[in-house]
């Protein structure tokens, strides 16, 4: 998409960490000399057309007491509908990202969820729940030991 300069500032502002007040989209249209009513059709018009699926603010899930996070890497075998299985986990509050993915050699890995809890025993109560909704039973956990890095892209 082409972008004019009005656009291209109130994008470049509102991937960053937005502001924190009770006019947010005012806030912005300050910042990139715009109005709030701008900023608005812009978010609305890039959502309609699909080019975002969601604008909100980002849960820092440590912070707020979800120390354990693991990536769950499933085996979709033959017979099921990878995009039915991919809604129903997409679908858990827990899980941030699932992402469909080819597999490759010796892994057969092929859907990708990110699990965040309070507890070891919360994700695998996840998995668990997981399993039971879809059919699906072959996995492999990865819990994280430390992270090493956390941004949003920035395209401009």
């Amino acid at each position: 998409m082409d972008f004019t300069q009005s656009e291209h500032d109130i994008l470049r502002i509102v991937q960053d960490t937005l502001p924190d007040s009770a006019t947010p989209y005012a806030d912005i249209a300050r910042q990139a000399g715009s109005t709030e009513e701008e900023v608005l059709a812009l978010l609305k018009k890039l959502k309609k057309g699909g080019q975002i699926r969601r604008f909100g603010a980002t849960l820092r899930h440590q912070q707020a007491g979800y120390g354990f996070n693991a990536m769950v890497a499933w085996y979709i075998e033959e017979g099921f509908d990878p995009d039915e299985v991919g809604r129903i986990m997409a679908t858990r509050p827990e899980i941030s990202h699932c992402y469909l993915r080819p597999n490759c050699m010796d892994w057969p890995y092929d859907m990708y969820t990110m699990i965040h809890g309070k507890s070891r025993e919360d994700c695998m109560q996840v998995v668990q729940a997981l399993m039971e909704q879809t059919g699906v039973t072959q996995y492999e956990m990865l819990f994280s030991i430390k992270e090493l890095k956390k941004t949003s892209m920035e395209y401009f």
